[in-house]
């Protein structure tokens, strides 16, 4: 099985080839991260602590991805 770091180099060499500027790429991988860790606890305190980050960091940080979304 391959490991996280070359499933990630590879990534970085796609996301290069394509254009990819560094602000949104880990922009969008944030955004994921988040999102996935959501859908998998169901919860904003279990999904923080998962995440390391305390729940009103991660609070506001769904609130500004949603906001950014309906612009």
């Amino acid at each position: 099985m391959m490991q996280i770091r070359e499933k990630m180099e590879d990534l970085i060499k796609e996301m290069l080839d394509g254009r990819i500027m560094l602000a949104e790429a880990i922009s969008e991988f944030e955004k994921l991260y988040i999102q996935k860790a959501l859908d998998r606890y169901q919860q904003i305190s279990k999904a923080a602590h998962a995440l390391g980050i305390h729940r009103n960091t991660l609070s506001k940080k769904i609130a500004l991805y949603q906001n950014q979304s309906k612009k």
